[in-house]
């Protein structure tokens, strides 16, 4: 039964009143109206306690997507990349050849592709540092001189380990630098470069030291396009192709220009 207050209140001390009761009148009419308000009290507090899970519910429904958000970005400390481009390695000249000049010796620019992984370290005042190992390499580069005793071609891989500085990490366009050194291998040709076959070694070792430079931009949730230049400095491919001939060059090192585009993935 649905009763008002006044309802209630008015009729009930009014008779009491009326009756001239006293202290313990009052009190039967109090308890009187308190057993009325009772299943009032009980259906508000079931109403309260219907509309605070409610709420409870809405703000579950709000706070958690935003929880598993902030944790997926927090999460996201690994990265990959794949770029393709072109190598580039500048003239040298060829001493202690059989010819009456010093041939210079001519790189094509063939070619390459480089991977990268990277892990993110920390982020200050902006900066993400990530250790980083880039690999790059060209199958390729065909070789051009004047002189007949080095091999057709040789190919290069290289594998540095490095630490990059990203800056303005959290911002969708990221320039970046890195440095690090490493390995790499040159592989020579079977053949020389005019006929004949190689009859040096088939390649050789030698350490790398690298430093490059870049951008990269995030288009669509995790996944972003990366513009790349590197510089991997490293010893003189051994091209001494004829067992009578111990030519060298007039550069001990060289540098190995890759510049590259391709896509990063963040996880």
């Amino acid at each position: 039964m649905h009763l008002s207050n006044s309802s209630i209140v008015p009729g009930a001390i009014g008779g009491a009143g009326r009756a001239g009761m006293g202290i313990m009148g009052v009190t039967r009419v109090m308890g009187r109206y308190i057993e009325a308000m009772l299943p009032l009290w009980e259906i508000n507090s079931v109403a309260r306690f219907c509309g605070g899970v409610m709420a409870v519910k809405r703000l579950l429904g709000m706070v958690v997507p935003v929880v598993f958000l902030a944790s997926g970005v927090l999460a996201q400390v690994n990265e990959v990349s794949v770029t393709a481009g072109r190598t580039f390695v500048s003239t040298q000249t060829i001493l202690n050849s059989d010819l009456s000049f010093n041939p210079t010796l001519h790189f094509a620019n063939e070619e390459s592709v480089a991977f990268n992984y990277g892990r993110l370290l920390t982020i200050a005042k902006g900066m993400g540092i990530r250790a980083e190992l880039p690999v790059a390499i060209y199958p390729r580069m065909d070789l051009n001189t004047a002189y007949h005793g080095i091999p057709k071609d040789i190919g290069a891989v290289f594998v540095t380990p490095s630490l990059r500085v990203n800056f303005f990490a959290r911002d969708s366009l990221t320039p970046w630098v890195s440095a690090g050194g490493g390995y790499g291998r040159f592989r020579n040709a079977p053949s020389l470069n005019f006929y004949g076959t190689n009859q040096g070694p088939g390649g050789s070792n030698t350490g790398v030291v690298q430093f490059g430079a870049g951008l990269d931009a995030w288009i669509w949730r995790n996944l972003g396009a990366r513009a790349e230049a590197r510089d991997f400095y490293s010893g003189e491919p051994d091209l001494n192709g004829l067992a009578s001939a111990h030519i060298t060059s007039n550069k001990t090192r060289q540098h190995n220009y890759y510049v590259g585009i391709g896509v990063i993935y963040r996880f």
